[in-house]
């Protein structure tokens, strides 16, 4: 299935399906995009650049978010909360005449209700403990344990301050278990650090 996105490049922020993602949309083109959207079918597509520049080439993959709630301020910002839907996988960017910047994308039919064995989740959440504490992070680990694994894992490839290269791997892994593998992965390898560098996190 393909259809006509029109997109919201924002290095450093992932969305994924069954998530919620809020936004404060304050730049006058994107407050044409999230206009656009409210009067067709409340649909953005979320996709990080591969740099900090205007115009600069996309990723391959991104979320398709629908506007759940939108909070229209009086100078023309919104504060919106998407839902995500699906990953699309870019197929060309179009040409065209709004402020915004659209795709011809792919609706990527992605796996459902998908489970991790005991292994897999025990790993992760040792993982997850050990870079909480790293990192100095609260957490409430007994609201952890209740959460299923999809929600879990992709509930924290979206928030980890990982850096963008990082955060696209994991929106790009194919399934749940190469999701989860590769987060266990790079907090093994962020925790290693010791270079006193911080990690690079959401603007």
């Amino acid at each position: 299935m393909t259809k006509r996105l029109s997109i919201f490049p924002l290095p450093g922020a992932i969305l994924f399906p069954g998530l919620q993602l809020p936004l404060h949309i304050f730049e006058p083109r994107y407050r044409d995009l999230v206009g656009s959207a409210l009067a067709k079918d409340r649909l953005i597509g979320m996709i990080q650049p591969q740099r900090s520049a205007d115009r600069a080439p996309l990723y391959d993959i991104g979320c398709v978010g629908r506007i759940a709630d939108v909070e229209a301020l009086e100078d023309g910002r919104y504060n919106i909360v998407l839902d995500g839907e699906a990953r699309f996988r870019v197929l060309k960017e179009l040409e065209v005449t709004t402020s915004f910047r659209q795709v011809e994308a792919e609706i990527l039919d992605d796996p459902e209700n998908e489970f991790l064995s005991s292994v897999e989740r025990g790993s992760f959440e040792f993982e997850a403990r050990r870079f909480a504490d790293l990192q100095g992070y609260s957490v409430d680990w007994d609201s952890v344990q209740r959460l299923d694994d999809e929600t879990l894992i992709n509930g924290v490839a979206q928030i980890i301050p990982f850096d963008a290269a990082s955060k696209q791997a994991l929106l790009e892994a194919p399934n749940l278990s190469q999701r989860c593998e590769l987060m266990i992965q790079l907090m093994q390898f962020f925790a290693l650090r010791d270079d006193g560098d911080e990690i690079v996190t959401l603007q």
